[in-house]
């Protein structure tokens, strides 16, 4: 009984938010469900840059250093291990185009207890979408790592994206608020030092879960408002962040930098019940946006641009 009641209150509790409706984009809608039988826990999409029909998505913590190719309805297209990573806490996925050669970089960046001291961003050459095929596994090397430090402690951090005109990755932690937007060169540096990442400012509109919500344990309650995954749109129009409770986009005014985009007041998209979303991206072309959870058969969740 107690359990019913707590689903009760959830679904109540969905959807919350007084946040202006986003202008132009749809309802949510299911469109299939992950149907790689290992990913479990999705915990980052990233759209392809050589398939417009395919994205990319991985497991969270503790799980094999595999990425793995889907079509856009979930169905698997093939998996890609990437040889010498490691999957400490992979947390987010994105993908950019670089000089002509699209890649991948995957954000091992988690950090519950905010004491790690080795978190990293792995960057790999985008396979080839001829050598996919369901059940084959692809192995790959690392193009390059990105060391992940702080200039004053470590952070929980699950919403990575790249801006591949200002050649920067962009990170968004977790389990403070108002949280905080950090930059990272996205190319090694050539001294051989590790720059730490540069802080830019608190990300102070995300909405917080209140009311019934602060009763309630968990993602689904007090934890609603946490930042899990984040993307920006390829022609530089937006970006997305997903919390526990909202999907959010940031409009971005001609001129106006990324950091001032997300200093704003965000738009909401029409909320939709998933119990751990933590994936979210744009299409290649910026006209979609796809959402999952943490969960087997996952359900795949797109809005569209009207």
């Amino acid at each position: 009984m107690r359990n019913a009641l707590l689903l009760s209150l959830l679904t109540l509790l969905t959807g919350c938010s007084t946040l202006p409706t986003a202008p132009g984009w749809s309802e949510p809608v299911t469109v299939g469900h992950l149907g790689a039988a290992d990913l479990t826990e999705s915990s980052g999409f990233a759209p392809s840059h050589r398939a417009t029909s395919l994205l990319w998505s991985h497991n969270d913590s503790g799980g094999e250093p595999v990425v793995y190719a889907l079509n856009q309805d979930g169905s698997e297209r093939g998996r890609v291990r990437i040889a010498g990573a490691i999957n400490s806490d992979w947390e987010d996925i994105a993908s950019f185009v670089l000089d002509g050669q699209a890649y991948l970089l995957i954000a091992d960046t988690g950090d519950n207890g905010a004491v790690r001291t080795d978190c990293r961003l792995y960057v790999i050459a985008e396979p080839d979408t001829a050598a996919l095929a369901p059940g084959r596994e692809l192995t790959v090397p690392i193009a390059w790592e990105i060391p992940v430090r702080y200039t004053d402690h470590p952070r929980d951090c699950e919403s990575v994206s790249v801006d591949a005109a200002e050649k920067t990755v962009y990170l968004l932690s977790k389990r403070e608020h108002p949280v905080g937007l950090y930059r990272l060169p996205l190319l090694p540096v050539k001294s051989g030092t590790t720059p730490a990442a540069a802080f830019l400012t608190k990300v102070e509109k995300i909405p917080q879960p209140k009311g019934p919500r602060l009763l309630v344990e968990g993602p689904a309650g007090r934890m609603g408002g946490m930042p899990v995954g984040m993307d920006f749109a390829s022609d530089g129009s937006a970006a997305v962040v997903l919390t526990y409770m909202d999907v959010l986009l940031f409009p971005r005014q001609p001129g106006e930098s990324l950091t001032d985009a997300l200093t704003r007041p965000p738009q909401q998209l029409k909320a939709v019940s998933l119990p751990q979303a933590e994936s979210v991206c744009f299409s290649a072309d910026a006209r979609e946006i796809y959402i999952t959870t943490e969960a087997e058969r996952a359900p795949v969740v797109r809005y569209r641009v009207k």
